[in-house]
């Protein structure tokens, strides 16, 4: 796989849980309903490796950043994650083992995120590394946004925005939350919730246009 975004995956917290291994098949339920939606399916789906850790490859980096921002708001309130995203190569090297520059960026990825919170950025989970003429500085200028709006939200709020991410108009998630559709469309702007749809859907239409250019 030559060029491809691969992400690292890890539970904020993990050890404070009450219930590790509830909270690792909650990770993996949200990230496969997540990657249900995309157009084409990952290289590698994302599955877990050692203790709360969690890899997996996607495509393209407008693809990453769709999951990774879905999967987040399908969690219970309580489970938070943080993701580094790195683009460039993965390479198969026997069985489960892979190598490569996406899976080094990855992981710096994922540091610089948890250094980031660590410093003092409490909103900041997610980062993303990659080479030369990569779009990474755009993609975690988008991160840093998305996750200040994400940690700020409810858990109605964030119910609101994964359903409006996943296409499920404002009638059918009034219905859902038993509320009018007047205040589902008032949530969703006050919250940030449509505003991080229509930001992830131009990030991605950018980066989908530079594919194919």
């Amino acid at each position: 796989m030559e060029h491809v975004a691969a992400v690292i995956v890890d539970i904020v917290g993990s050890r404070t849980l009450a219930d590790r291994a509830g909270a690792q098949r909650a990770v993996l339920a949200a990230f496969a309903d997540a990657e249900a939606t995309l157009d084409d399916a990952p290289a590698r789906p994302l599955a877990g490796t050692v203790g709360d850790e969690f890899q997996g490859v996607y495509a393209s980096l407008a693809d990453a950043l769709a999951v990774t921002t879905l999967a987040p708001l399908l969690l219970p309130e309580e489970i938070r994650v943080r993701s580094g995203i790195g683009l460039g190569e993965v390479v198969e090297v026997d069985g489960d083992i892979s190598d490569g520059s996406g899976w080094w960026r990855a992981r710096e990825a994922i540091q610089e995120a948890h250094r980031r919170e660590d410093a003092g950025e409490r909103s900041v989970l997610s980062w993303c590394v990659g080479g030369e003429g990569d779009d990474a500085g755009m993609a975690s200028s988008f991160l840093l946004l998305r996750d200040h709006v994400v940690g700020r939200m409810k858990a109605r709020e964030r119910r609101i925005a994964a359903g409006l991410l996943r296409g499920v108009s404002q009638q059918e998630l009034a219905a859902d939350e038993s509320i009018t559709q007047g205040a589902v469309s008032q949530a969703a702007h006050r919250s940030g919730a449509a505003a991080l749809r229509a930001a992830l859907e131009q990030v991605a239409g950018v980066l989908r246009s530079e594919d194919s250019a």
